[in-house]
């Protein structure tokens, strides 16, 4: 199928497709003899795993990583595994970090500031 078919097949922007094969992620299917990619059926399921990868906070070279994996014929659950739970753990730290951010913010909020501030009207004389 031609790029602008499988874009739409899988939900994706054409480009989408070409960046895809850019990066190394799709291997470059052969062309027409007028130059159009003609991609095999198996490039929808590699991009729908690319996708939902990336929903999971996959980085592209992640994702590659678990596709060369997968290319090998075996299982890529021990692998992604690892991925997902290092990315567990950065959410993790990522929610106390703004655990902490709102912690403050609400002190701030409560925080009666009148002494510190020249009353309404007065400012700049």
């Amino acid at each position: 199928m031609r790029v602008a078919e499988l874009a739409r097949q899988v939900g994706v922007r054409p480009d989408t497709v070409r960046y895809y094969e850019r990066a190394g992620l799709l291997a470059p299917p052969p062309r027409t003899s007028s130059g159009y990619r003609q991609y095999p059926s198996s490039a929808a399921d590699r991009i729908l795993f690319i996708r939902d990868c990336q929903r999971l906070g996959l980085t592209l070279r992640e994702i590659s990583s678990l596709l060369a994996v997968r290319d090998t014929g075996e299982c890529p659950c021990e692998p992604a595994e690892e991925l997902l739970q290092r990315h567990i753990a950065e959410i993790d730290a990522e929610m106390a970090r703004l655990a902490r951010l709102r912690a403050d913010l609400v002190e701030m909020v409560g925080t009666d500031c009148s002494p510190l501030c020249p009353p309404v009207g007065t400012e700049g004389r």
